[in-house]
């Protein structure tokens, strides 16, 4: 998850079919996994609920370790992006208030931060297939943002973050 984040294009029909048919093999192999772990532990050491709740465990920790190995294969390109995206926005949303107090004192980096954000949280929304949120406080807290982004002369869209500029501002 290190280094500069870039905002991708997916089609949100395809990231939605491809997350369905993760997270449905995903629990298929959890079940088979558990079932063969369990299956094997009560049959060599007899039967036991602790077995039995082992098994699953070790089903869940070898189903875990199949998509960690996985996770770097092309098909799995729009779900480990909107993974990152997670990610990256949660770690802008611990800094909110600094960077909103930040941004009213025209500073071009939490500008550009508050920005991203706004960005990232469309396209999540979008992906997910899902309308934006429609509070009245971040629709205004995005129109002030894109007010004075014009107001500095910075471009209206931001496409990279890069989580080292967060080190700039303290934690809220």
């Amino acid at each position: 998850m290190a280094g500069v984040f870039q905002l991708e294009a997916y089609e949100p029909e395809v990231y939605r079919r491809k997350a369905r048919m993760i997270s449905v093999a995903m629990a298929g192999q959890l079940i088979v996994f558990g079932m063969l772990f369990a299956m094997l532990l009560t049959t060599t050491f007899g039967s036991s609920f602790w077995l039995n709740a082992l098994g699953v465990l070790l089903g869940l920790l070898a189903t875990s370790a199949l998509f960690a190995a996985l996770k770097d294969r092309p098909w799995m390109n729009e779900v480990r992006y909107v993974w990152q995206l997670k990610h990256h926005l949660g770690q802008v949303s611990g800094y909110l208030s600094t960077l909103r107090r930040e941004a009213n004192a025209d500073n071009r980096v939490a500008l550009d931060i508050l920005t991203f954000y706004h960005q990232g949280m469309q396209q999540l929304a979008e992906l997910n297939g899902r309308t934006p949120d429609d509070d009245a406080e971040r629709l205004a807290e995005k129109l002030e943002v894109k007010l004075k982004r014009e107001e500095l002369g910075l471009p209206e869209d931001v496409t990279r973050f890069d989580p080292q500029d967060l080190r700039a501002f303290k934690r809220s």
